[in-house]
């Protein structure tokens, strides 16, 4: 433990030291790419700002069904049944490994089902364990299991909400023509070497996260207290203290209105309909699986989590309540998706991704565009850390290399996911979400997530190689 302790220190000092906010971060890269397009591509300074401008809002549609993954996975975390589970998970731990060790499991497991729950499991259970471990008088350091949920996150692109390889499986999609046909998700995330690859680097996460357990002085434990007073914060709890503090008359014509049986009333708070908005979509997506076989898609994903959500919520209100809570999730990635898609724009129109996947394509052999084609995918998703986005303006390139040399096309689809995942641990823009529920800063979770970074270079680059 000892050993990981010194391996980890050098790369929380540098993250504590140099690393910017994640706002900070996308307008420093923003700089960084119209300088990049500039010196090797032939723009003018006035066709790269274009680019850019032209840009910002390409992913307009893909942002909308990014927010509603993010509201729909929080408000399905919030649920009496999801609440339940992690309380009764959290409680399971009786060591400080063993905690860590959970975090991590909760959350790999969420990350195959749904990106987005996985980011926000991971915040939940890291609270909720720090609360429990801080119980049993265990000495928990917080930044780790929040750090450790990241982690998990590492493995996403391998799952049920994958970008590209749901890209690549949607009938109509823009690739469809080039690639001859569409990739069926059995030949990428439900591959046999995809699956052990996912397994075996969520194994290694589970078991190298509780070595980087600091020192008992470096240790920082969760504000539990903090924790409890948010707790009152939420719009049931407001609304209830709000209730509890009125003047005895208007509590009686409070609870006279509230006991009223009006019909308004009575559907606001009927969990039938919540029951049958689920049951519908549940019902269409059964359908939809039966029509098309298990073709996902980025909306079908989203309506399964609406549907378990709405299926667990108590009633209409008890789910909008959920939905108001995933606010803070939601805003800072509003903000920074528009800087990202002008990053996009800029890197595609300027001709930039092109010259970038192109340096790994022109070295790549027959045996060795699959790990190109990791390393071109980890380097541009320090630029556009969309899964979707990033495929739209790289896959071609590497299709078309496949296609030349002769690679099989599911493992190029891959190979560039498994870039896209593995950079996300020194990228802190997928952060956001996690760290507005945590209550911590980027810097004090990625020195730890840096070394994840490392460490599942060697898995991804296992698992390629073996399936090549």
């Amino acid at each position: 433990m000892k050993i990981m302790q010194a391996i980890t220190k050098p790369f929380v000092v540098f993250v504590e030291k140099y690393y910017p906010d994640p706002f900070v971060f996308s307008i420093l890269l923003s700089l960084l790419t119209l300088f990049i397009a500039l010196g090797i591509t032939d723009s003018t300074p006035t066709q790269a700002l274009d680019a850019w401008g032209n840009g910002l809002s390409g992913l307009l549609t893909f942002m909308a069904q990014i927010c509603i993954m993010l509201i729909a996975a929080h408000a399905l975390a919030l649920t009496d049944p999801v609440q339940k589970a992690l309380i009764w998970l959290a409680q399971k731990p009786s060591t400080v490994r063993q905690c860590y060790m959970m975090v991590v499991l909760v959350a790999g497991i969420s990350a195959l089902f749904s990106w987005a729950l996985a980011i926000l499991t991971g915040a939940l259970i890291s609270k909720q364990i720090a609360i429990e471990g801080q119980k049993k008088g265990l000495k928990l350091h917080y930044p780790l299991l929040v750090a450790s949920g990241y982690a998990a996150f590492v493995i996403w692109h391998m799952g049920y909400s994958a970008s590209a390889p749901l890209f690549v499986a949607t009938p109509g999609n823009t690739m469809e023509a080039t690639i001859g046909g569409l990739i069926p998700v059995s030949e990428t995330i439900f591959a046999g070497w995809n699956i052990a690859t996912a397994l075996g680097t969520l194994a290694l996460i589970t078991l190298v996260c509780p070595l980087m357990h600091p020192g008992d002085k470096d240790v920082i434990e969760a504000p539990v207290d903090k924790f409890a007073a948010e707790e009152q914060t939420t719009p049931e709890a407001l609304a209830s203290k709000t209730l509890a503090t009125k003047t005895l008359a208007t509590k009686t014509l409070a609870t006279k209105t509230l006991t009223t049986k009006t019909l308004a009333n009575r559907l606001d708070h009927a969990r039938l309909m919540t029951i049958i908005l689920g049951g519908a979509l549940s019902f269409y997506l059964i359908s939809w699986f039966m029509d098309q076989g298990l073709n996902l898609t980025l909306n079908i994903v989203n309506w399964s989590l609406l549907a378990l959500g709405l299926l667990m919520a108590r009633s209409p209100v008890h789910y909008i309540s959920l939905v108001t809570q995933s606010g803070k999730t939601i805003t800072p990635i509003l903000l920074q998706y528009p800087l990202y898609a002008g990053i996009m724009g800029m890197m595609a129109d300027t001709g930039l991704v092109s010259v970038m996947s192109s340096c790994f394509t022109e070295i790549a052999t027959q045996d060795t565009l699959p790990f190109w084609a990791f390393l071109s995918g980890g380097l541009v998703n320090f630029f556009v850390p969309s899964g979707g986005g990033q495929w739209v303006i790289q896959g071609p390139i590497f299709i078309e290399a496949a296609q030349n040399l002769g690679v099989d096309l599911p493992l190029i689809v891959m190979s560039v996911a498994y870039g896209d995942q593995w950079t996300n641990m020194v990228q802190p823009f997928w952060t956001i979400p996690l760290l507005a529920i945590a209550g911590l800063h980027i810097r004090q979770i990625m020195g730890y997530t840096f070394v994840i970074f490392i460490l599942t270079f060697f898995t991804f680059g296992a698992g390629l190689y073996f399936a090549s």
